[in-house]
Order: C-alpha cells, then sequence, then structure tokens
C-alpha cells in the first residue's frame, strides 16, 4: 500500500513543495537527543527559566484573537499605539503573514541580505514566492547600491537588525536610505528579534515617520520565552489590517496570553532588564576568553546574545562540543561564513563548562601533533 501513496502525493504535492528542504532548526538538529546533560547553546535562547501563574477559569472558550492585555502592555513597552501592533505565532508567523498578505505566489518576489536568518527564504519559497539576494559587505553591512536595483522586484525587503548570525547592527544611515529608496514599491521588513542587547538602534520610535516599514519583535530571545512562540509585528495601521486579513481566527492561546501579559508588566520588564544585563556581561567574558586562543577568530559584532567565530578545526571542535554534551551551532554553510561556528551566550555555569571543553579540544589537539 505504501507505493500508491507515495504516488498520490507526488501527484498532488505542489510543484514549489517538491524541492524545498525543511529549516534546519536548532531543535530539528539535534531532535531526540535533549536530556538534562546537555548544554543548549545553539538557539540564541535564553539560560533562564521564569516563574508565571496560570489562570484555567478561560481554557474552555476561544481565546482573543488580538489579547488585549497583550497587545496594550506590548504597544506601552515599544513606544507605539495599539492598532500598529499584531500579536502572533512567533515573529517567524510574522514573517509568513507579511509575504501571504502582500505577495502573489508564482508571481512576486522579496528581498533577502545573506548571511542572515533563513526562515525569510524558507517562508516565501514556502509560497511560491521568489527570493532575491543582496549579499551583505565582507564587513557585514548592507550593500545599498545592489539593495537598490531591485526596486520594482521585490514586494518585501527582509533586514535583520541586529542580524542573526552576524550580530552586526545595521547603520541607520543605510537603512533609512533603503526605506526612502523603497517607499512606492516595498515594505521593508526590519527584524529586532534581539533588539533588547541593542536597544538604541529600535526603529519603533520612527514608525509614525514610515508607512512602509514593519518590525519584527519576539519574546523568545531576551525575554527568555522562546516555549511560548509569542512574537509582535509593528507597522502603521494600514499594514497591520492587512495582516489581520490572514492571520488564524485564535494565533494566541490563553495560556500564551497570559503569561505574555505578565512578562509585559512591571515585574517582567524588571527581570528582563535584570537578566539581559548578566548575559550582556557574560558575552563581554566570553568573548574575551575566547580570543585567547589562536585558532579563534571572532566574526561579526556582539549586538545581540551570541558570538559568531571562525576556526580552521571547525567540524573537530564542533564533534568534540557536542561529544561531550554541548550543542552549538554551525553557520559554515552561509555566505562568507566559512568555518564559521555561533555560540549563544548561556549561564555563568554553562559558559565556564564551553570554555573548559574548548580549551581541552585545543590542548588534545597540541598533543596529538606533537606526538
Amino acid at each position: 500500500m505504501a507505493e500508491p501513496v507515495n504516488n498520490l502525493i507526488d501527484l498532488l504535492l505542489n510543484d514549489n513543495i517538491k524541492a524545498l528542504k525543511p529549516y534546519e532548526s536548532a531543535r530539528r538538529l539535534f531532535s531526540g537527543a535533549g536530556n538534562k546533560q546537555q548544554i543548549w547553546l545553539n538557539a540564541n535562547e535564553s539560560p533562564f527559566a521564569n516563574e508565571y501563574d496560570i489562570d484555567a477559569q478561560r481554557f474552555n472558550r476561544y481565546p482573543d484573537c488580538q489579547p488585549p492585555a497583550v497587545i496594550d502592555a506590548y504597544a506601552q513597552y515599544a513606544g507605539i499605539e495599539s492598532d500598529q501592533l499584531l500579536v502572533s505565532r512567533g515573529a517567524d508567523e510574522g514573517i509568513e503573514l507579511l509575504i501571504r498578505a502582500f505577495c502573489t505566489p508564482g508571481k512576486d518576489s522579496v528581498l533577502i541580505c545573506p548571511p542572515t536568518y533563513g526562515m525569510y527564504a524558507i517562508s516565501a519559497e514556502t509560497c511560491d514566492v521568489g527570493v532575491e539576494r543582496a549579499p551583505l559587505n565582507p564587513d557585514f553591512s548592507l550593500d545599498v547600491d545592489a539593495i537598490k536595483a531591485f526596486k520594482g522586484k521585490v514586494n518585501l525587503v527582509f533586514i535583520c537588525s541586529p542580524n542573526n548570525p552576524t550580530g552586526t547592527s545595521v547603520d541607520k544611515n543605510q537603512l533609512r536610505e533603503v526605506i526612502a529608496h523603497f517607499a512606492d514599491s516595498a515594505i521593508v521588513v526590519i527584524d529586532e528579534a534581539y533588539i533588547e542587547f541593542d536597544q538604541d538602534n529600535s526603529w519603533a520610535s520612527q514608525l509614525n515617520q514610515y508607512p512602509n516599514i514593519a518590525i519584527l519583535r519576539t519574546l523568545s530571545k531576551a525575554f527568555a520565552l522562546a516555549g511560548l512562540r509569542c512574537g509582535f509585528t509593528l507597522a502603521q495601521a494600514p499594514i497591520i489590517q492587512a495582516l489581520m486579513k490572514v492571520i488564524a481566527p485564535y494565533p494566541i492561546p490563553e495560556p500564551v496570553a497570559q503569561i505574555a501579559a505578565q512578562a509585559l508588566g512591571q515585574k517582567g520588564l524588571a527581570t528582563l532588564a535584570q537578566q539581559v544585563a548578566l548575559l550582556n556581561a557574560e558575552k563581554a567574558d566570553l568573548k574575551n576568553a575566547l580570543t585567547a586562543f589562536n585558532d579563534i577568530e571572532l566574526v561579526g559584532d556582539d549586538k545581540a546574545n551570541f558570538i559568531l567565530f571562525r576556526t580552521p578545526q571547525k567540524s573537530a571542535l564542533m564533534a568534540h562540543l557536542v561529544a561531550n554534551g554541548i550543542l552549538i551551532r554551525d553557520q559554515s554553510k552561509q555566505v562568507n561564513l566559512d568555518n564559521c561556528l555561533r555560540i549563544t551566550v548561556g549561564s555563568p555555569e554553562q559558559n565556564k563548562q564551553l570554555l573548559s571543553e574548548i580549551s581541552r579540544f585545543f590542548t588534545l589537539q597540541t598533543s596529538t601533533q606533537e606526538a
């Protein structure tokens, strides 16, 4: 019976899906490998797990599509109006909603600037939307001229700042030039998933000046709520109203709304500030320690909660860390990131263990070479 079913799938599957490979998320790469002994430093998650209260009295009812307690709290946090905000299942759903709302399948395209976050391309390809590329300059700044050449050819321009995986912020003057250039032809999507680590470079305060920008935010990183799957799209009201046409009727589960509202309350924001400060201090110490290894070269910048570095022993070091229960992320398949690995900043104890294993790896390598 298996063969007829497979033939049916091949017959019915959308043509644009047949050649697609699933996005290699951190969880998929190590599915089934998780245990309490392993140290997860591969998905840019927070090492903190904070406590929240849950009220089950509304679990028998469908939740609000856009829970007012969450919308109003995040609007106040971001300094915008409530009608300039949409909450979704992670920022990833925000990416897909923008593509579905503003790109016609089989006709339109989006622009990405690699190396960058992989879901922009995956979401576009899944929706049968074309993907154009304007790679970053060697210093990971925007190639503004290359980007501007796509005017009239793309409906969305995705720019990640701070950028994953390079940890670099986009120069505001460069981004302003791009926004102005596409003012009458495309929406510039600024992904600020890591903005709590680079608050001075947020575009939220300038939302009213630019009708053609959309900003992506999330509770997954600095807020330590990756398991919640709660993200936000910030834009002027017409863009938000368009996204409301394509979002699911009940996207935010009641428990998610309750926890998100608490995280955005006074106590939650105080915890956020404290934990971001601790992670920034740990990041500085981790960077300093990594520079002591001759075979490690720091790459990019440190405007997020991770560190990118290059080593000629990339594969061997990665294998050593995995064998010893420490999971990091290989970024070497991305353009201009040959032999690069990315480390999420963990807790002080996790970072100490990571450095100990890196040191042991290079000691073993030296001993082997001398032998």
